[in-house]
C-alpha cells in the first residue's frame, strides 16, 4: 500500500471480490425431507477447509460448521463436498467464504434455520471466526 493510500484509507483490495455475491460453483443438491413439518436439526462438520488469501495467495484452513432445520428439501452430502473443493484454489476473503455459503445453501434447500459457521486457523498472531444465520428456530 502506497503512503498516499495509508494516509486516504483506501485500500488496494478494494472491488477485488466484488464479484464473489454473483460467483457461480457447483450446484448443491437436495432430497425430499420426508419429515417436513418436524422441526430438526442436521449439523454438518468440514474440519479440511482451505480457500486462498486473496491478499497473499497462500492457502487458509479452517472448520467449516453447518447447522440447520430443513423445510421441504435435505442437502445432499456428495454435491456438498464438491461444492467446498470448489474453494480450495479461490482467493476469497474468510467473510465472503461464509457469506457466500449460506446464500447458496439458502437458495438450494430454503431451510426454515441456517447458520454458517467459518472457524479459521490462526495467522499472524490473529484468529478468526465469522458466523452468518438466516431465519429462525
Amino acid at each position: 500500500m502506497s503512503h498516499e493510500q495509508e494516509s486516504t484509507g483506501i485500500s488496494t483490495y478494494e472491488g477485488r471480490q466484488d464479484h464473489i455475491p454473483s460467483l457461480r460453483l457447483p450446484e448443491i443438491e437436495s432430497f425430499a425431507n420426508v419429515y417436513e413439518g418436524k422441526d430438526y436439526t442436521i449439523d454438518f462438520t468440514i474440519p479440511e477447509f482451505t480457500a486462498v488469501c486473496p491478499k497473499t495467495g497462500l492457502p487458509d484452513f479452517g472448520v467449516i460448521e453447518i447447522s440447520y432445520i430443513p423445510k421441504a428439501k435435505c442437502i445432499e452430502l456428495k454435491s456438498l463436498k464438491e461444492y467446498i473443493l470448489a474453494y480450495r484454489n479461490l482467493g476469497i476473503f474468510h467473510e465472503n467464504v461464509v457469506n457466500h455459503i449460506l446464500e447458496d445453501l439458502v437458495q438450494s434447500i430454503d431451510p426454515k434455520y441456517i447458520l454458517v459457521k467459518g472457524d479459521y486457523n490462526i495467522r499472524g498472531g490473529i484468529k478468526t471466526i465469522v458466523t452468518r444465520e438466516y431465519g429462525s428456530r
